[in-house]
């Protein structure tokens, strides 16, 4: 009879640290931190400012280096990895979500969900459709021609949802996604995330001081002064008890 393996976890954090030198201090943003998470999960990682939740976004994404430690993703050590390995796993692996949407303001929706898929070498004749149907996808079929000063906050971080989903990446980050939002427009983008999670199987981590984040979560990592200091296991279907998508 044969002996069940456990999945290995799409992603691995081990003994992590990240420290910047601040004239005769040394500041431990991240310090020893060891944590996974597995496909499929959407993780909230809570933390007031300061408390090390952004870098350890960063240095998940491949945007910032470690001091030291490991980060496997999906079998690939990332930490180790030159900058062109790095700008591969961002390409493949990952997309990204701001707390300030960072879209292009001289292009249109669909032009600003379009422009990674440049870089991807996707085919010209791809690339529109594509992005029309995202766009569709976040509830702004009507909005695929505006610029980003004719939509709302809510409408831009669809926009950017959008974009982050270009070349369907298995991980989605998001820093902050409802920091420059209202509370009504930031439950709405939630839901989405949860809806981008819960039917299509993406793993997401966000991170956020906003408490009610973990409403969409399905498990939640506390951080503080870099250290992890809890995690919580959460019902991946109150969800649905909660709001309708």
């Amino acid at each position: 009879m044969g002996v069940d393996v456990p999945e290995e976890p799409l992603i691995r954090i081990e003994d992590l640290r990240r420290e910047f030198v601040m004239g005769d201090q040394v500041v431990r943003a991240v310090d020893g931190i060891t944590a996974s998470v597995d496909a499929g999960e959407f993780l909230a990682v809570m933390g007031p400012s300061g408390s090390g939740k952004s870098t350890l976004l960063y240095l998940l994404g491949g945007l910032d280096r470690a001091t030291s430690g490991e980060i496997w993703v999906d079998g690939r050590e990332i930490v180790s990895l030159d900058e062109n390995g790095l700008a591969d796993y961002r390409r493949r692996e990952i997309g990204f979500i701001f707390q300030s949407f960072f879209l292009i303001p001289t292009m249109t929706a669909a032009q600003n969900v379009a422009f990674p898929m440049v870089f991807a070498q996707v085919p010209v004749a791809e690339r529109e459709p594509r992005a029309l149907a995202l766009l569709e996808r976040v509830g702004l079929g009507d909005r695929v021609r505006h610029r980003p000063t004719e939509l709302s906050g809510g409408q831009q971080q669809r926009v950017a949802i959008a974009r982050a989903l270009a070349l369907d990446p298995k991980i989605i980050l998001a820093d902050e996604p409802t920091g420059n939002l209202d509370t009504k427009t930031g439950a709405e983008i939630m839901q989405l995330l949860a809806q981008v999670n819960l039917e299509e199987g993406r793993t997401i981590v966000a991170v956020t001081h906003d408490a009610s984040v973990t409403d969409y979560a399905t498990r939640s990592l506390h951080l503080l002064d870099g250290h992890l200091s809890d995690s919580v296991e959460l019902d991946r279907h109150r969800y649905y008890q909660k709001a309708e998508l």
